[in-house]
C-alpha cells in the first residue's frame, strides 16, 4: 500500500531508512531534520545526513528548530500524511504532532525495548556488554520511547563491534524493517512494552572520553568500542593526549603496578595495568594525526614501561 509519508530524522542511521522508503514507492511529502550544526575544524554549519539525502532525492525539506510552533504544526496538517516515520530525529514530538497523521507516528528505534530507551541505545548496549540488540518499530506516544511495539528485529553484537559498525548494521536492518512495517501497518498488532527490564540510554557526552584506568580492562575495552567514533576514549602520556581506538584485554596481572601504569612496551606491544587485568593497545591517534597501529605509533613515539598514564 502506497502511503503519503512525513519523515523526520537526522543522522546517517535515519538517512538509510529515508532512501529505502523512497525506493519502495511511498510518497515522501515532507522531510524534517535538525537545523544545520557547526562541524569540523572550521566549525562551519553543516547539513545533517538526512538533509543531504533529501536534497539528493529532490524531496521537500524543512529544518524547524522546534515542533511546538503553531506554524510548523499547521504545515504538517496541510500535507495530509498517512503516517509520520521518525528515526533518530532528536526532537520530542508534542501530542499535537502525534495526532496529525492518519496512522500516527512510527519510530525506528535502535534497541529491543524496553531496554535502552533514550538517546544513545547503540553505544550503551556495547558499553554494557550486551550480546544482542535490534530494531523496534514503535507506535509513538508522548513518553520517551514508551509506545506500543509493532515489530521487533534482532541482531547479535559481536566482540569486534564498535558503535560505528553496529550503527551500520542497524541502519540497514531499520530501513528494511520500516518498509515492511508500512506495507502491513493497518494490520499490525501493537504490543505494550514490558514493565520490567526498563533501562535508559543517556546521551553520550564528551566528558566521558577520559579513561579511568581503575576500571576493569574489559569495561574499558567496551567503552573504547562504544565511543567510536564519538567521543573516543582518551588518556594522557605526560602532557600529550592520545585516543585509543582499539584494544584487547589480557588476563595478565602485575600486582605491584598501579592502575594506569605501562607494564610492557616493546616494538609492537604496549600493555597497561587496569583495575583488573591489562589492556593491550591496538590502534591509537595523536591530536591532528591519523589512526595508527600501535607498532607504527611506537616507532615514532616510544613509551617506556613504567610510565604512568593520567
Amino acid at each position: 500500500m502506497k502511503m503519503k509519508v512525513i519523515f523526520a530524522g537526522t543522522p546517517p542511521f535515519a538517512s538509510a531508512a529515508l532512501s529505502a522508503l523512497v525506493a519502495s514507492g511511498h510518497d515522501l511529502v515532507l522531510v524534517l531534520t535538525q537545523p544545520d550544526r557547526p562541524a569540523g575544524r572550521g566549525q562551519r554549519p553543516r547539513p545533517s545526513a538526512v538533509a543531504e539525502t533529501a536534497e539528493r532525492l529532490h524531496l521537500r525539506l524543512e529544518k524547524p528548530p522546534s515542533l511546538k510552533v503553531d506554524t510548523v504544526q499547521d504545515e504538517l496538517q496541510k500535507v495530509g500524511a498517512d503516517v509520520m516515520v521518525v528515526a533518530a530525529y532528536g526532537l520530542l514530538l508534542p501530542q499535537a504532532i502525534l495526532d496529525i497523521p492518519k496512522y500516527g507516528c512510527v519510530n525506528i528505534h535502535g534497541s529491543l525495548l524496553p531496554r535502552w530507551r533514550g538517546a544513545a541505545p547503540v553505544q550503551r548496549a556495547i558499553e554494557a556488554g550486551d550480546t544482542e540488540t535490534g530494531i523496534a518499530i514503535m507506535q509513538m506516544d508522548e513518553g520517551l520511547d514508551t509506545g506500543l511495539v509493532l515489530q521487533e528485529h534482532r541482531v547479535a553484537i559481536t566482540p569486534d563491534d564498535s558503535a560505528a559498525t553496529l550503527f551500520g548494521k542497524l541502519a540497514e536492518l531499520g530501513a528494511t524493517a520500516i518498509v515492511g512495517a508500512l506495507a502491513d501497518l493497518p494490520q499490525l498488532s501493537a504490543i505494550p512494552q514490558a514493565t520490567e527490564g526498563v533501562t535508559y540510554a543517556k546521551k553520550i557526552d564528551k566528558a566521558e572520553a577520559p579513561i579511568d584506568w581503575r576500571l576493569p580492562a574489559a569495561e574499558i575495552e567496551r567503552r573504547i568500542r562504544a565511543f567510536d567514533p564519538f567521543p573516543g576514549c582518551e588518556t594522557r602520556v605526560g602532557c600529550e593526549r592520545l585516543k585509543i581506538w582499539r584494544a584487547f584485554v589480557s588476563d595478565d596481572e602485575t600486582p605491584d603496578a598501579a592502575p594506569g601504569t605501562v607494564v610492557r612496551a616493546d616494538a609492537k606491544t604496549l600493555a597497561v595495568q587496569c583495575g583488573q587485568h591489562q589492556l593491550q593497545w591496538v590502534t591509537v591517534q595523536k591530536p591532528g594525526g591519523k589512526r595508527l597501529a600501535i607498532g607504527e605509533f611506537l616507532r615514532a613515539n616510544p613509551i617506556p614501561a613504567g610510565v604512568m598514564l593520567s
